[in-house]
């Protein structure tokens, strides 16, 4: 009897201790996402991480090892959107990183915003805001349960600063190529912060721009890429091959800004802004928790140029995961590990250069979807008159709907014409129309996922996928370079970590959804779920 009640105390009082860490929120919250970030990075870059960066969190926390999107199309704007909304793009409405506008005629960016103006140049790089976001963020909802709640986002890209801060964010801020300062819109202020100016006036990207980017190590030791020397990657301007060391000095001055953002250097600077935003907007320094989002853009603006086996890809991770290890370093000297929730994500990750898989002897290769479009508004004018397809984007193919009613064609008719043509061109999976995904059935799971990427008055008439390994030929500078986007795990497989207050180190190998990130953020934050989320919370980051 007394040893049942001795257990009973014992699992009493363990019981309390966690329910008292699960119930008392942290001071902070920072999310990381890394742009184009494969989730295999984590083990093959493994052997020349620091014990303190990325591996820190994978062995000191909760690492999920089958993270994964539940959707398409996989890029950065939805990605980031549908991390902190923890929902999909047909609920929280940003299908792409630019679709186009039938009624207006033309394309949009998914944060531009003609209304917006830049605030801290005379560009029109902040022309933005977070209008087009249809559903509200975890950012949103932590402002909107404690009105004493601070929220920051920062990035390079524009849309990876203002999705994830949400619609009140206190301060969202990105890079602006043009001048090399971080600006913001008047959406969120009428002004740049004392410091973020005096940030800016470090000119720390003129700097990089003067200096060399050698290795971090002997080249000799890459062993975990391909040669240095390939025909597969983006030249730099001022060099004959894309070989290191890459003298930045060589790069025009005025494309110099935007060079500075392939660089790793630019996610230092990154680094560098965020822990000022933290000192300077006094974050965590309340009984209130903040939220700090920061956004890696460069390892996708590089990622693009030379593709995931590059050696300059690998340095950029090898010194990424020296920011990594910084920020740690500083938010557990400023906070202590149990007063912070820090998770590390990633947007989209990315398919290897088409051209290698072909000379690898692997399924891959390219859409021409300009010659072939234009084959088929030919057909298209024999059969009817007129050239039909008024835009074509992001795999979605939009009818021009004023010409089709002006002609009395009948639409039907037209859709599947295109539909049998597009099939049988060479790299196509298959096509849906609008009202097949408009309709509840989902008969295979790839309909599913463009299903859960559709919005009506943003997505096309018709949305095809392409096969394993192709990518359409207008994001290939002719075997150079790779991309993004489809429904296969080289896209959507990505890194999934959590450290600090309350998190166990463990590894949960399950299917994790992105869109479950925010579900299980709630429960850290004390909130309820955001209007639209349909993610699970993670369980295991909570039983015990």
């Amino acid at each position: 009897m007394k040893f049942l009640i001795s257990c009973l105390i014992v699992l009493g009082f363990n019981f309390n201790s966690f329910s008292q860490t699960a119930s008392t929120p942290p001071k902070l919250v920072v999310g990381i996402v890394v742009d184009q970030m494969c989730y295999e990075y984590l083990y093959r870059f493994q052997p020349k991480f620091s014990d303190s960066g990325f591996l820190k969190l994978m062995s000191k926390g909760t690492n999920c090892r089958n993270a994964q999107y539940n959707y398409v199309p996989t890029y950065t704007g939805p990605g980031h959107a549908s991390i902190y909304t923890g929902t999909t793009p047909s609920n929280h409405g940003i299908v792409a990183n630019q679709w186009f506008v039938k009624k207006e005629g033309k394309s949009i960016n998914c944060v531009g915003d003609s209304e917006a103006i830049t605030i801290g140049s005379s560009s029109n790089k902040g022309n933005c805001s977070p209008n087009n976001l249809l559903s509200n963020t975890i950012t949103d909802q932590l402002k909107l349960t404690y009105k004493d709640a601070k929220v920051i986002s920062v990035s390079i890209k524009d849309r990876g600063a203002i999705l994830p801060g949400g619609h009140l964010s206190d301060g969202s801020y990105w890079f602006d190529k043009t001048t090399g300062d971080f600006i913001t819109s008047d959406f969120y202020k009428k002004s740049l912060p004392t410091w973020v100016n005096a940030f800016n006036n470090s000119d720390y990207p003129e700097k990089v721009m003067k200096s060399k980017w050698e290795t971090l190590y002997a080249i000799g030791e890459y062993k975990e890429s391909s040669q240095d020397d390939s025909p597969y990657e983006f030249v730099f301007p001022g060099k004959k091959t894309p070989t290191f060391p890459y003298d930045l000095s060589l790069v025009p001055s005025q494309k110099q800004f935007d060079f500075f953002t392939y660089t790793p250097f630019a996610n230092t600077f990154l680094t560098d802004f965020a822990l000022q935003s933290i000192n300077h907007e006094q974050l965590g320094t309340d009984n209130v928790t903040d939220f700090l989002c920061i956004s890696y853009s460069s390892t996708d603006i590089l990622g693009h140029a030379f593709g995931p086996y590059s050696i300059e890809l690998e340095d950029m991770y090898l010194r990424l995961d020296k920011e990594i290890a910084r920020l740690i370093s500083s938010l557990e000297a400023q906070f202590g590990k149990d007063n912070f929730v820090l998770f590390l994500t990633a947007d989209h990750a990315v398919v290897p250069v088409p051209q290698y898989l072909v000379d690898k002897k692997l399924p891959g290769g390219y859409l021409d979807l300009s010659a072939q479009t234009s084959i088929l508004n030919d057909r298209l004018k024999v059969e009817f008159g007129a050239a039909l397809i008024q835009s074509y984007m992001n795999n979605n193919l939009y009818l021009d709907d004023k010409t089709i009613a002006l002609l009395s064609i009948d639409k039907s008719k037209v859709i599947s014409l295109i539909k049998s043509e597009v099939t049988s061109w060479e790299g196509v999976k298959a096509i849906f129309t609008a009202e097949e995904l408009q309709r509840s059935d989902r008969k295979t799971e790839w309909a599913h996922m463009v299903q859960q990427g559709y919005v009506s008055d943003r997505s096309g008439d018709l949305i095809f996928i392409l096969h394993p390994g192709y990518l359409t030929s207008d994001e290939d500078l002719q075997g150079v370079g790779t991309s993004h986007g489809s429904s296969f795990n080289y896209d959507t497989h990505v890194p999934l970590l959590w450290y600090g207050k309350g998190v166990k180190q463990q590894e949960v190998f399950r299917r994790v959804n992105i869109t479950d990130i925010t579900a299980t953020l709630t429960y850290f934050l004390n909130v309820q779920r955001p209007n639209a989320t349909t993610g699970e919370p993670i369980l295991e980051m909570f039983e015990e």
